[in-house]
């Protein structure tokens, strides 16, 4: 038989007070506030993180490649270790390119970093911008976090595109190019505006220096002031909430991420970075060879978040009207100014017009879910549809080699979906949103279907259903 030993008044002591300590707050194993923040966050708002991590690599990585970077137009020849290039003339904008390239310790790393982040940072400030149109969150207090993630979206293209012409390979001379035909297309001040940016003739021994700091300097700056503005909005207005029995009588201060949480996503995405940075070869500048004017590269497209302006262009028809005897350029007009310009205006002004339109002034604490909003988001499919053909636009002649289709046939069918596909994508995704709603109404009015079958003393069948509350707790029970 087991005998107890009777503890002595100091070791009563000490297990009382460990026992208070237990029961306190102050000293956990696992904090009690890491497991809150681990209930009421979810994965779709990671994206905003990715974004701001995504930044801070290419703060980093720019540094690093602005050493060694001259942006010079003058022509020098080359000498490097680049074999097929020896002797040849080029700008010492392209030599200073190809030497963080191939002469400097980690320099091909740094830029293809660089570049991939760039990428993937135009992407997550979509998906995040998609997350708040779809749920709803961009309605008050957050009409102006909204505003700022657009602005970077802008930002974010502006900076990919600049930061494309400065190595004055042959996809930068396209890209000058397309800057030439859209300034010109403006009407009355198209030729003045064209002579002040590129200082005289293009591509002329300006244009790079001067989108170096803007590269370098105004929109990373800008970018900073914005992410630096969208954490103080979020601390004054709270952080993003979901809905849930995680959030009952949690404070907003909760419902932002956790130290380790962010740490653990920052050094996951400079992993996946150096990874594609290591792996994943992009912008061969040494393949594709130095600019050379009325030249060319075949098969060359622009970044992805720049593929649905050049989709547009290519399929515009060749309109060209005159006006009191000046020709007004409306093929290059029309789908790099026009269509771009509203399509922004729209996504930046969408909060406020919902509001005039729904009347609905009052704040919005909780998300919605999509089905819910079903207006909101056939609209929100109906933009997606159409950037999405815009940026499919841009690969017409690679569908149509691929495929062995007719050329003028492929455009002519994009040219005809981009106006009849998103009013398709609207109708079909307020349907499908008002046929969610409506099955979970009747669920809720009837229970739902449980797939037994019994059988009445009479002979006649009939299905059990069960409450809607009890569905859930059984499927939570399985996946538990």
């Amino acid at each position: 038989m087991h005998i107890r030993r009777r503890r002595s008044r100091p070791e009563r002591s000490f297990q009382q007070a460990a026992r208070r300590v237990a029961r306190s707050r102050r000293i956990s194993l696992v904090p009690q506030r890491w497991s809150q923040y681990a209930r009421a966050r979810h994965w779709s708002f990671v994206f905003g993180e990715i974004a701001l991590y995504c930044f801070v690599v290419l703060a980093v990585t720019g540094v690093y490649l602005a050493v060694f970077y001259h942006p010079d137009m003058r022509q020098v020849v080359y000498h490097g270790s680049y074999v097929p290039l020896r002797g040849v003339p080029v700008s010492k904008a392209y030599e200073s390119t190809l030497h963080v390239t191939f002469d400097v310790r980690g320099g091909l790393l740094m830029r293809q970093i660089h570049h991939w982040a760039a990428l993937i940072f135009v992407a997550a400030v979509c998906l995040q911008l998609l997350r708040l149109f779809f749920t709803g969150a961009f309605r008050r207090q957050r009409g102006l976090r909204w505003l700022v993630w657009v602005t970077l979206l802008i930002l974010g293209i502006a900076a990919g595109w600049t930061g494309s012409i400065l190595p004055d390979d042959m996809l930068s001379g396209g890209s000058l190019a397309l800057l030439q035909g859209v300034l010109q297309s403006i009407p009355v001040i198209g030729t003045h505006l064209t002579l002040w940016v590129f200082d005289g003739s293009v591509p002329g021994h300006q244009i790079i220096p001067r989108l170096y700091w803007v590269h370098v300097l105004l929109v990373p700056a800008a970018m900073a002031g914005l992410f630096a503005a969208g954490r103080w909005l979020a601390g004054r207005h709270g952080g993003a909430r979901i809905r849930g029995p995680a959030l009952s009588g949690r404070p907003p201060a909760l419902r932002n991420a956790s130290p380790a949480e962010s740490m653990a996503v920052f050094f996951a995405t400079c992993g996946v970075l150096a990874l594609l940075g290591a792996l994943a070869q992009i912008n061969p500048i040494w393949l594709i060879g130095p600019y050379q004017p009325g030249a060319t590269t075949a098969g060359a497209v622009p970044d992805w978040y720049m593929g649905f302006l050049d989709g547009a262009l290519r399929i515009t028809p060749g309109w060209q009207v005159t006006v009191a005897g000046h020709p007004l350029i409306l093929a290059v007009l029309v789908p790099a100014l026009i269509v771009p310009g509203a399509f922004f205006t729209l996504l930046a002004a969408y909060p406020w017009l919902e509001r005039r339109l729904t009347g609905d002034h009052g704040e919005h604490l909780l998300p919605d879910r999509p089905r819910d909003a079903a207006k909101r988001t056939a609209i929100g499919m109906a933009g997606v549809t159409f950037y999405g053909l815009l940026w499919a636009a841009a690969a017409n002649d690679q569908i149509a080699y691929q495929f062995h289709l007719d050329l003028y046939t492929v455009t002519w069918f994009f040219r005809v979906a981009v106006l009849a596909g998103p009013l398709l994508a609207y109708v079909l995704t307020e349907r499908i949103c008002l046929g969610l709603t409506s099955r979970e109404r009747e669920e809720a009015e009837h229970g739902r279907e449980t797939g037994r079958i019994v059988m009445s003393p009479d002979g006649g069948y009939s299905e059990i259903t069960e409450p809607v509350h009890r569905a859930l707790e059984n499927s939570r029970g399985l996946r538990g």
